[in-house]
């Protein structure tokens, strides 16, 4: 039977240990399963392969997606490092332009090891007119990180499969409450676990979700291959918080709405970048010099890495989180000095917008 997703979402888990009628998960702990006997399996082998509380996890988040198959790693970063494993040397990358630094990171290392080239798109209109046979998939960020850019995934999808391009889309920012990749044609669909779907601030996780069969199955053999493996502890900790996600995210998203539209009032804020939804606003101040005064003068919101938890944060991402791309570069598309990149929590928005005015005002 199909529930709506706030049930599914809650009922993570329950009804599925039969022989206790345990309602909260049972945490796995062992890294190996006894065999009844030579060639007979329980269905569980060793950890790394397959686990009873990940496997809960991972059957969850590819329902989320409408996936075939989902597969958690111990990282966001190990879960775009899983799916890049899937092409071989000196394939060639179309790539989002404005992207998290972390991923440019490690795009620009493996262009170094293995010869593979990324060449970069800011909308559409480049994507498409780069886009030839000699691309073997499109990376795409959309709303990107931290500049909020929008390309439209089903365009992209008609683009690549005329390319026959695999196209791998990173839905951290909106989740699947706001939009679900596969459904409008991508392949491969992956979050940094540690940011919206766990919620938290305390557990680090990746999230990859296969399309078809074929490659949920190659990127399993893959993820037992080389062992990104999210723990069992971890994984009751994600099955704990996604239970609670539409109620996190709707609440971030309103209060992310309200905060978006007062700051483009304050005068000492150039302009918001806001895409309507989500938790994740940026915004540029009129005078980059006051930013260390700004961020001193915060005492609610934290001044940290990372997002999409239900405590506010703000960024940096000039020296924080997109700090590895080139100044110049970072600069040519809009990622200037001035730029801070909020990430707006549960608290009530009326704190959060008294703690950011009292933090604009200075001497000018």
């Amino acid at each position: 039977m199909s529930y709506h997703t706030a049930t599914e979402l809650a009922q993570i888990g329950n009804h599925k240990d039969k022989q206790t009628g345990a309602v909260s998960t049972p945490i796995h702990l062992s890294t190996t399963f006894a065999h009844p006997g030579l060639g007979k399996s329980t269905g569980y082998d060793y950890t790394r392969t397959k686990n009873p509380t990940r496997e809960i996890l991972e059957e969850a988040l590819a329902k989320l997606e409408e996936g075939s198959q989902a597969i958690v790693t111990s990282s966001g970063m190990s879960a775009i490092q899983l799916v890049f494993q899937l092409f071989p040397a000196k394939s060639e990358f179309l790539v989002s332009r404005d992207l998290y630094g972390g991923s440019y990171r490690y795009f620009d290392e493996l262009a170094r090891q293995n010869g593979s080239v990324f060449h970069y798109f800011d909308d559409y209109e480049s994507l498409a007119a780069q886009l030839t046979d000699q691309i073997t998939a499109i990376f795409l960020e959309t709303p990107t990180n931290p500049l909020m850019q929008e390309v439209s995934i089903a365009d992209t999808a008609k683009l690549a499969r005329r390319y026959q391009a695999c196209l791998i889309v990173d839905n951290t920012f909106s989740t699947p409450l706001r939009q679900q990749p596969l459904k409008e044609g991508a392949d491969i669909v992956l979050h940094s676990g540690t940011k919206f779907l766990s919620g938290h601030n305390d557990l680090l996780a990746g999230v990859v979700v296969a399309k078809t069969p074929e490659i949920g199955e190659r990127l399993a053999w893959l993820s037992n291959t080389t062992g990104p493996t999210l723990s069992s502890f971890d994984s009751w900790l994600f099955i704990r918080s996604l239970k609670t996600l539409k109620i996190r995210f709707e609440a971030q998203e309103r209060n992310a709405q309200k905060i978006a539209k007062v700051l483009t009032t304050f005068p000492q804020v150039e302009k918001v970048l806001y895409p309507g939804i989500g938790g994740m606003i940026s915004f540029y101040l009129q005078d980059t010099k006051q930013i260390p005064a700004f961020l001193s003068k915060l005492r609610l919101i934290t001044f940290a890495e990372s997002l999409g938890g239900v405590e506010t944060l703000i960024t940096y991402p000039t020296t924080q989180t997109h700090a590895d791309i080139p100044t110049e570069l970072r600069e040519s598309y809009g990622l200037t000095a001035n730029l801070l990149r909020l990430s707006v929590g549960i608290e009530d928005p009326q704190d959060l917008l008294a703690d950011l005015e009292q933090a604009l005002q200075w001497q000018e």
